[in-house]
């Protein structure tokens, strides 16, 4: 185990759009959505994919994050959008595009193992993610990055009750501890309200639901545009 280097002694890295591509193959599904409802409505009158985030805001409550909940999300506005006039035929394609998400390619983005390898030598290093259990597990064993994390945490939700449930159960308090991640609004800002550090990775796109308004010059927050400058990010803020 290497032993903990200035004031942080844990670090955690988000995995979708953080560590691997995902949020683009959600996109995509979107799209095919709209080619679907646009044989019924206007898509453009239709808003079909503002009325597909609003319908997923409610769903995932109860369905949870991933691209099953997408799938159900995607069918029910389909039916709302066509007046209930979409096929069985079409309803199927939707389910069809669903599946084509859950079987997506894991393909890391640019510099994400020598970074992480990079952290391990001075952090103990966790991966915390959200979504289906089976499609996370898929992808982090298909990653091929599972051997460099002391644990890995698939949670339903990413707020501060699940980190400070994590951060007890890993035996560290919130001073000692980093999250990494593409997400300011699941990633960054619990951690930094508990008393740990952020380190903003953007991801080009970002889902509707993890859009949020932010202080970017937090003292314990730090943003890079490259996975190769997370080692330095994070010296910098347990250095600061």
């Amino acid at each position: 185990m290497p032993p903990p280097h200035a004031a942080i002694e844990v670090v955690g890295f988000d995995a979708d759009d953080t560590l691997w591509h995902s949020e683009i193959y959600y996109q995509s599904a979107q799209s095919q959505l709209e080619e679907i409802v646009g044989r019924y409505v206007d898509v453009q009158d239709a808003r079909v994919r503002e009325r597909l985030l609003d319908t997923e805001r409610v769903n995932v409550r109860l369905f949870g994050y991933g691209a099953k909940g997408m799938t159900l999300s995607m069918i029910e506005s389909a039916i709302a959008m066509t007046d209930a006039r979409i096929t069985s035929a079409d309803i199927h394609r939707i389910v069809e595009i669903g599946k084509a998400v859950l079987q997506h390619p894991v393909e890391l983005l640019p510099g994400v193992r020598e970074a992480v390898e990079a952290v391990t030598a001075r952090h103990r290093v966790v991966l915390i993610t959200k979504g289906d259990l089976f499609h996370q597990e898929r992808k982090v064993a298909q990653s091929g990055l599972a051997d460099l994390f002391q644990r890995i945490e698939i949670v339903s939700e990413k707020d501060e009750r699940s980190y400070a449930r994590l951060l007890e159960e890993f035996g560290v308090p919130a001073q000692s501890f980093a999250m990494v991640g593409n997400s300011v609004k699941s990633d960054i800002l619990p951690v930094l309200a508990l008393g740990g550090y952020g380190v903003h990775v953007p991801y080009h796109v970002i889902w509707g639901l993890e859009v949020v308004e932010y202080e970017s010059t937090h003292p314990r927050m730090a943003a890079v545009e490259k996975a190769c400058q997370i080692p330095e990010a994070l010296e910098r803020l347990a250095s600061a």
